[in-house]
């Protein structure tokens, strides 16, 4: 069965968190949708660059996924923070032990506001730490603690990529990834 991961798009995400992760994910096989939080399909990142989405948040209410993405930025966490209807998804995701994966201030903003980390090891844009409530913060560009995956900041964006491909697909699939990118692990 073909694994599905939503990569959600809120005002002010992070361009490289947003844009290699849905390029990676893609690259791995995995069916991957890019969804605005907004009412309209176009978002523009941190640093203005434009983006349309493959759909809003409304047009996938119901759908169920395999990984839910969560680029970070500013304001682009706070705005993902703001959608009810991703709070919602996520809580569901959660209770499902579906893969959950935020990078940047997006685990602390998000996850961390939502008490999704709560007793679980997890990392963060560094200022961003002491609102991962719950959490144990851990100083390095990926941790994975059961179904949550978490990422450092945009220089963490390629090895955050393909941990979530790994949990979704195995390790053999993150390898072959990597290699045809030139990433070495």
């Amino acid at each position: 069965m073909e694994k599905r991961a939503f990569v959600f798009l809120a005002t002010g995400f992070e361009e490289i968190e947003a844009v290699t992760s849905i390029d990676v994910l893609r690259r791995a096989g995995i069916a991957t949708t890019t969804v605005s939080v907004n009412s309209t399909p176009v978002v523009a990142g941190a640093h203005g660059v434009p983006y349309t989405a493959d759909k809003t948040i409304d047009q996938i209410q119901g759908e169920r996924t395999d990984a839910m993405v969560l680029p970070g930025g500013l304001p682009g966490a706070d705005n993902l923070y703001a959608c009810e209807a991703l709070r919602t998804m996520l809580i569901e995701q959660n209770k499902e032990g579906k893969i959950i994966a935020a990078i940047c201030a997006s685990p602390a903003v998000v996850l961390g506001t939502m008490h999704l980390l709560e007793g679980r090891k997890a990392t963060c844009y560094p200022s961003f730490e002491p609102k991962m409530l719950g959490a144990e913060a851990i100083a390095q560009y990926v941790v994975r603690d059961g179904h949550i995956i978490t990422g450092q900041g945009p220089a963490a964006a390629m090895p955050f990529a393909l941990e979530v491909v790994e949990a979704l697909t195995d390790v053999s699939t993150r390898k072959r990834v990597a290699n045809e990118l030139l990433f070495k692990e």
